[in-house]
């Protein structure tokens, strides 16, 4: 099926076998469907009460000219004041779910286990007063992306120290929240956090030090996962029933040339099996593919052992199986193919991979968010052979505009994005148990500040009310909520 969107002058199309010869739009009867933001995000109040600073406040005061516009979370949303209004707009859209994350520095502002901020707890429990007043299932996320900035200063996840920091804080959300909260989510995006934090220098911190420190921020981030899954099944489980996942942003990966079928098997572990084979693999540990390439790279560079950190035989054990769940983010797809390798010696960037996109795919606001529904229906499949099909939680979903109430586009990525996730639900059996659009409300989009809004709802950041004004998308999004079914487009909404 095709849909024609006249405004930009390209064509979407989507060609999905139908289920049982039928086209079969429906979502299963206990499919959990929501909305999704971030603390340092939408909150704002970065200074108020007792809370302190953290990572992106430190980078963005610091280092403005590293954000469009110079933008930062500082007021944001304003959600610390206005978290009501948003759980009302969670109302009115009918959502089953909301994914939200708690800033670790609002809870803890030394960072440590040692001094509670009372003022944070009762922000968190307030929000999930309200989300129990309309019967929203709160999923909270302890980790995105900003911690103290304190350990920061020692090195943050470079210092495997932020292993029993992190599993502290988590036992402190346990105890405060748990009897509350049926589904944690650990970290968000490893691979974001270690790649554009440590490597490329896009995200807070900003770093440019090396794949090594990439590497060894996501050696840790694996072991905190762990340390608070532990603990949450020692400590916690029995008496609160919940589950505890981490949330994987994984592309799908199309070969360039149709008979390259090693590309997109590195590809895939490289960026999404790294994180994901030592949880939810039988074996545990690192893909082996990613070694060998990691460690002979590293010895073509004349280094004595490979860059790519060693779990020991303990840590694989501890590591593996930590997950009731696997959180998922997804938003396109990418072609591969082999870099050239001058004298058969070393690889561009450890895994040897050309990455591009074929110009057929339609664009969007965003240069690297191409629309490609089957590369959603095709991770999903892949998610499900190698890592024995896990229950799925989908806790990203969206797409950017550049500042429009008419969002036309969206309702056709998501219209066109479920459809491709029911596919892979009905018809290949992938255990996918919930669907999470990214995001509620326009918000502070990292890098980009304010310019690419995500938003179901509008925000005006110009205004000190910060006023949200519902999208076109908005109203699609709740009759799809209503009728539990993709629904056609059309220009009712």
């Amino acid at each position: 099926m095709c849909y024609i969107y006249n405004k930009v002058g390209y064509v979407i199309c989507l060609i999905i076998l139908s289920v049982s010869g039928q086209e079969d739009w429906t979502f299963p009867n206990d499919f959990i469907i929501g909305a999704a933001t971030a603390s340092y995000q939408i909150e704002g109040a970065w200074n108020v009460s007792d809370k302190g600073e953290n990572l992106w406040d430190r980078y963005t005061h610091v280092q403005p000219e590293q954000i469009r516009n110079r933008d930062n979370g500082d007021i944001a949303c304003d959600s610390y004041h206005k978290y009501k209004d948003d759980v009302l707009l969670l109302k009115k859209l009918g959502v089953d779910s909301y994914r939200f994350s708690v800033s670790w520095s609002r809870i803890l502002p030394t960072g440590y286990a040692n001094i509670i901020s009372k003022d944070g707890i009762k922000f968190y429990h307030n929000l999930l007063d309200e989300l129990d007043k309309y019967n929203i299932t709160p999923i909270l996320t302890m980790y995105h992306w900003d911690h103290p900035q304190i350990f920061q200063d020692i090195g943050g996840w470079t210092n495997e120290v932020m292993v029993d920091l992190f599993g502290e804080y988590a036992k402190i959300l346990f105890k405060e929240f748990g009897n509350r909260v049926e589904m944690f989510i650990t970290i968000n995006e490893p691979s974001s956090i270690c790649e554009s934090g440590y490597y490329t220098g896009e995200y807070a911190p900003g770093l440019k030090i090396g794949k090594y420190a990439e590497y060894l921020c996501g050696h840790n981030v694996l072991k905190a996962h762990a340390r608070a899954y532990h603990i949450y099944d020692s400590e916690f489980r029995l008496q609160q029933q919940g589950k505890i996942g981490i949330v994987l942003d994984c592309y799908h990966f199309y070969p360039k040339n149709k008979h390259d079928h090693v590309s997109p098997e590195v590809a895939f572990q490289y960026q999404c099996g790294r994180y994901g084979h030592p949880i939810f693999s039988k074996t545990g540990d690192y893909p082996e593919v990613i070694k060998q390439r990691i460690a002979e790279n590293s010895k073509f560079e004349g280094l004595k052992k490979s860059r790519l950190p060693s779990f020991s035989k303990e840590w694989i054990r501890y590591i593996k199986g930590t997950a009731d769940f696997m959180g998922l983010n997804h938003y396109s797809s990418k072609l591969v193919s082999p870099a050239p390798r001058p004298n058969n010696t070393i690889y561009i960037n450890d895994d040897g991979i050309v990455y591009s996109y074929d110009p057929k795919w339609p664009s969007t606001p965003k240069d690297t968010l191409k629309i490609v529904p089957t590369g959603f229906r095709d991770v999903l499949r892949k998610i499900k052979k190698e890592f024995r099909n896990p229950i799925i939680f989908v806790t990203e979903n969206g797409l950017p505009d550049m500042g429009t109430l008419d969002d036309t586009l969206r309702i056709k990525y998501l219209h066109l994005y479920m459809k491709a996730m029911l596919v892979a639900v009905k018809k290949y059996k992938v255990n996918v148990k919930a669907y999470t659009v990214w995001s509620l409300l326009d918000n502070f989009e990292w890098e980009f500040g304010y310019s690419q809004k995500y938003g179901l709802f509008q925000v005006d950041f110009n205004n000190p009310n910060r006023t949200r004004m519902p999208k076109k998308s908005a109203s699609w999004f709740s009759q799809v909520l209503r009728e539990r079914k993709v629904l056609p487009i059309n220009s009712d909404y």
